[in-house]
């Protein structure tokens, strides 16, 4: 029996963490979120590990894996300013970084072909210090550490890396629509 389901049932299982964590981080509850959460997190590096490991990658996981990442990130973003546990600000750049991303991959799948894209370093990183802010703003509301001082300077590190992040995409699929138009317009017609 074959087990390259797993990944892929790890990371449905994040899918539905999403709604459990939200309804907690609303209703206060933040030392059953900090649980859910961290659970969540680790599913995150987990499903990667198993996949690459083993060799356990399929395209059902290529699609759940960023959009389980992006819906729980995102969701728990916009459910922390909510609850005035991070500002506004920081959600909505996570939020429009992660659009830009999706639109540009459509647009560029679109006009230029497939996309043949795997995670940058500088998203990786990214999603790292995005978990690593949300868990630190929730440990603050439900235990009162790391403090307010970490609590910001996590959220700055959140900021920066998602706007690198962008920022980076932005620059690697510019250069390849850059670079396909340059090679269609040498091919003979």
């Amino acid at each position: 029996m074959s087990l390259r389901f797993i990944p892929n049932l790890i990371c449905l299982l994040r899918i539905a963490l999403v709604y459990p964590v939200a309804h907690g981080i609303l209703q206060g509850h933040y030392p059953q979120v900090l649980a859910l959460f961290a659970v969540a997190a680790v599913s995150d590096a987990l499903d990667g590990f198993l996949a690459k490991h083993f060799g356990w990658r399929t395209e059902l996981g290529k699609v759940l894996d960023p959009l389980a990442d992006k819906l729980l990130l995102v969701t728990v973003f916009i459910c922390l300013s909510y609850a005035g546990l991070a500002p506004w600000w920081l959600a909505a750049l996570v939020l429009l970084r992660d659009l830009v991303i999706f639109f540009g991959a459509l647009t560029y799948k679109w006009l230029f072909g497939p996309l043949h894209g795997a995670p940058t370093a500088a998203s990786k990183f990214n999603t790292f210090w995005q978990i690593v802010f949300c868990l630190a703003a929730v440990a603050q509301a439900a235990f009162g550490i790391p403090g307010d001082a970490g609590v910001i300077a996590l959220g700055a590190m959140a900021m920066v890396t998602t706007a690198v992040s962008g920022i980076d995409y932005t620059l690697i699929y510019s250069r390849r629509a850059a670079a396909v138009s340059r090679a269609r317009a040498a091919a003979p017609a």
